[in-house]
């Protein structure tokens, strides 16, 4: 038998901050073969893998939390299985719609594994003792129900929605909402304490009205334990989400409108610039050989602002370009950070658009500002207008002249072979020099257009895009390519959070960010502009009063 080799110095300090969590918490140590998938899952950065372990962890836990399944054993008189959903313990603004999904696909599939289940059917019973509104979300319970309708072999027979609050009730019965006419057939209200009328006390779960323990008798337990009987919160790893899924995803400590309005009330002004220090204290978590390499550093505009090794884009020829992958919200890979194209650097701008699929370009700056040079007019400016950059003609189409940005068309030609594409370019207009807009309102309407028109365009594409359904990444750039182009991109990843789970933090959104386009975020005034758009944007949703 070979020796086992060392644990690495990555391995090493993983285990030491994991270990340190699963002693305070009474869980069995993490080994080291799990510590190894973890670290390769996130290419042995240990703050993102410690990050990752938390987050799956916590994933992981809701699953056991909030759904349970009757398997084969756990029936009522008919023989058929019994599966219970808890709306009490489910939390939007920790767990995403798709967790649930994905837990309640793997326990009904184990469910109806059984001959008997399969020819008895299946009760499902969705309680909603003690829940409040916040743990309930209308998209997703008529997920659930209508997929019970005909998604799985077994039969429904029928659903039992137990300790219904009051608001779910009246004014107007939300089952109407939730289920098609045929489903609601076999849907019964009941009370709690009605339920025995329809299933005998034996075969009920001891768990309902929301408590369920996670000890070695609840059904979930059994269901999901290994062939050694017991369940280790992280020890049967059945799927750690790696490099295609995005680091942007909720954390526990995400806020509600209200809650953000609260923490900038609390710290004001001065307390978001030191919030924001704490972020420029950290060291950025990789290196920088290739920006800093002495064939290189002319195609760099700025010799203090350069893109990490790790999220670096790598052109097919001549490879380097100064230009960082980024992660959207539940979206790998959503942008491109990038500096302001240097006349040297245009045919490379240019093929990495063409080689990356890009649809949409964002551009924050003018080219000049002041008395500075921010950008080189990288693309024909007047319509009609065409120039060749190394092997890529671009061709101004047309321009929609917009009061705060500019929208032009470009098709782009590559000679070498003869194809053509489209794109967008957007140019916002009115980001004042050295500071930030006075208001939000134009910075969010233009994010507006370039995301319907990023929407637009990948429909046009059809079945020629296999990708991610949001498309391509869009290239986002400003000067130095940190600055607005970080405030861009972190706008964009708090609101569509804020739109699909109603909670988001801009503090993590934005150390998350810098992990894979270091320094973005460049003052603590783009910073705090970014707490003030969400308010504002969250005012005019009416998701705050509008004396606030």
């Amino acid at each position: 038998m070979q020796p086992a080799s060392k644990p690495t110095p990555a391995t090493r300090q993983f285990l030491e901050e994991i270990n340190k969590w699963t002693s305070q918490h009474g869980v069995s140590p993490l080994s080291r073969e799990l510590a190894v998938k973890f670290l390769m899952a996130r290419k042995f950065d240990v703050l993102r893998a410690i990050e990752l372990f938390h987050s799956y962890r916590v994933r992981r836990d809701e699953r056991y939390a909030f759904l349970n399944s009757g398997y084969g054993h756990v029936r009522d008189p008919s023989g058929a299985s019994i599966a219970l959903y808890t709306a009490k313990l489910h939390h939007p603004n920790k767990t995403g719609n798709h967790v649930v999904l994905q837990a309640l696909f793997y326990l009904l599939d184990r469910a109806v594994e059984s001959f008997e289940t399969q020819r008895n059917g299946l009760v499902f019973i969705y309680d909603m003792a003690g829940s409040n509104y916040t743990n309930f979300e209308l998209d997703l319970s008529k997920k659930i129900l209508n997929l019970l309708k005909g998604a799985f072999p077994a039969r429904l027979k029928k659903v039992l929605i137990v300790g219904a609050p009051v608001w779910f009730r009246v004014p107007y019965n939300l089952l109407s909402l939730l289920l098609k006419e045929k489903l609601r057939e076999r849907v019964q209200m009941v009370k709690m304490a009605e339920l025995r009328q329809h299933l005998p006390r034996d075969c009920l779960p001891q768990h309902l009205g929301g408590l369920l323990p996670l000890d070695a008798y609840s059904w979930n337990q059994q269901l999901l334990a290994g062939q050694n009987g017991r369940v280790d919160p992280v020890d049967e790893l059945v799927g750690i989400p790696v490099e295609d899924s995005s680091i942007h995803i909720p954390g526990p400590e995400s806020m509600r409108p209200q809650e953000l309005l609260m923490h900038l009330g609390r710290l004001q002004r001065s307390g978001i610039h030191q919030e924001y220090e704490e972020l420029r204290k950290e060291p950025p978590p990789g290196t920088f050989h290739s920006a800093q390499a002495a064939f290189n550093q002319e195609k760099n505009r700025y010799g203090d602002v350069l893109c990490l090794d790790q999220t670096r884009v790598r052109l097919k020829r001549s490879d380097y370009i100064n230009a960082s992958f980024m992660d959207g919200y539940k979206q790998k890979n959503a942008y491109i950070g990038t500096q302001g194209p240097l006349k040297k650097t245009y045919g490379d701008f240019w093929r990495m658009v063409w080689e990356q699929t890009v649809l949409v370009i964002v551009m924050t700056t003018r080219t000049d500002e002041g008395s500075r040079r921010k950008c080189g007019q990288y693309w024909p400016l007047e319509e009609g207008g065409q120039e060749v950059y190394g092997h890529m003609a671009v061709v101004n189409q047309r321009v929609d002249h917009h009061t705060h940005y500019n929208h032009t068309t470009l098709e782009l030609h590559n000679t070498e072979t003869c194809e053509q594409r489209q794109v967008s370019h957007f140019q916002y207009l009115s980001w004042p020099d050295y500071g930030v807009p006075t208001s939000a309102v134009t910075l969010i309407d233009f994010l507006g257009a370039v995301k319907r028109q990023q929407r637009k365009m990948v429909k046009a594409l059809g079945s020629q895009w296999a990708g991610h359904l949001q498309g391509p990444p869009a290239v986002v750039h400003c000067s130095a390519g940190i600055g607005r182009t970080g405030t861009f991109c972190a706008l964009d990843i708090c609101l569509s959070q804020l739109q699909d789970v109603g909670s988001l933090n801009v503090f993590q959104t934005v150390r998350r960010m810098r992990t894979q386009r270091a320094f973005s975020i460049q003052t603590p005034d783009q910073y705090y502009f970014c707490y003030n758009a969400i308010l504002e944007h969250a005012q005019r949703q009416g998701l705050l009063p509008a004396n606030q």
